[in-house]
């Protein structure tokens, strides 16, 4: 028994001592010292697609922000949110106490004018009569009632225009709705003080013609020369998905906004009311035919928080060329850059790769 023991014993510590003399492993030793293979492609020049789909809006035709144009109270609101209005309709009155007084009292300075000028006229007359009798009034005497009837006659017209323009602005004091169309915001109440503001003040009412709207969709720079504005446009909204409309396109801005894009509108006929201002649409904008494009391999485009580019190859070198996506299909994207057809490309790209790396 205890030469089994011995025996057991002696073995593990021989195998204590193998393996204590044994190297650990090199892991760098089974990494592959052969270098990866890039696959190389090249720019094509392909016909556009027929349409681009890009996103729009619908506006109302019409739209307004109502401000008064003098200082006053809320005396009455005849209309709330959502109340259909015809032009000419009287929308709201305000009341202004001291409008009434300052009426008076040019109605006062006008009457007093008038009684002046009919006193110079009067008097000019009977000058002019006596001056019939040779001798008996002088020419200065005559030519000085003469001035003074003039100058009564303009002050009193001078007053009667001050009384027009006061009932004008006091004809301010009634809102009446431009055109047709539906009030869709109302922000004061009876009682409320107002004053002439700016216009990025908030208004006492908005109203909107939404018989007929406007479908805005923003063409992109690089699109502006190849859209066909003489083909009939689709589109869906997306709160009405499986319904297309069809339409003209009826207006283009014909200059670039901030966002490098080309504003187009489409009138939209709106007659069961169904369609909203604010809705999205996806829109069909037809190309001219045989426009063509710049596409290379939808793997081939580099994608950073900072740029977009694709690798191509240039004396067995690598160049990074910047690029702008257009359309994409499923396996080609569109592309904007430094490129010429025939170009060839890093497939499967990657930002590994810097600009003069070796390229095989």
């Amino acid at each position: 028994m205890k030469l089994k023991l011995i025996i057991i014993a002696s073995a593990v510590s021989l195998l204590a001592a193998c393996s204590g003399n044994q190297k650990p492993v090199d892991l760098t030793e089974t990494k592959s010292s052969g270098t990866k293979k890039l696959e190389i492609g090249t720019v094509t020049e392909k016909a556009l697609s027929s349409y681009a789909r890009l996103p729009g809006q619908l506006n109302p035709f019409n739209e307004v922000n109502l401000f008064p144009k003098v200082n006053g109270f809320v005396k009455q609101v005849m209309v709330d949110r959502g109340s259909p209005v015809t032009k000419g309709q009287l929308l709201m009155t305000l009341e202004a106490p001291e409008m009434e007084s300052a009426l008076q009292a040019a109605n006062s300075r006008y009457l007093q004018a008038q009684e002046n000028a009919n006193a110079s006229r009067e008097k000019y007359n009977r000058l002019k009569q006596a001056a019939a009798e040779p001798g008996s009034v002088s020419p200065l005497d005559l030519d000085n009632a003469v001035s003074r009837m003039k100058s009564d006659l303009a002050i009193a017209n001078s007053e009667k225009s001050n009384v027009a323009s006061v009932k004008t602005m006091q004809g301010y004091l009634r809102i009446y709705a431009p055109f047709n169309g539906t009030i869709v915001q109302r922000n004061v109440s009876p009682g409320a003080l107002v004053a002439p503001g700016k216009a990025t003040d908030q208004p006492m009412l908005i109203l909107q013609d939404t018989r007929k709207l406007r479908l805005e969709v923003a063409i992109p720079e690089n699109y502006v020369d190849k859209v066909d504005l003489k083909q009939t446009v689709k589109f869906t909204f997306n709160a009405m998905p499986g319904v297309e409309h069809t339409a003209k396109i009826s207006r283009s801005a014909n200059a670039l906004s901030s966002m490098r894009s080309e504003a187009i509108e489409i009138d939209v006929l709106n007659k069961d009311g169904q369609l909203k201002p604010g809705m999205y649409a996806e829109v069909k904008i037809p190309m001219l035919s045989g426009a063509k494009s710049l596409v290379v391999p939808s793997s081939a485009i580099v994608r950073s928080t900072e740029r977009k580019y694709v690798i191509a190859v240039k004396d067995g070198k690598a160049k990074l060329v910047d690029v702008k996506e257009g359309l994409a299909g499923k396996e080609d994207t569109e592309v904007f850059g430094a490129l010429t057809a025939k170009d060839r490309i890093v497939l499967n790209a990657g930002d590994d790769i810097k600009d003069g790396d070796p390229i095989q």
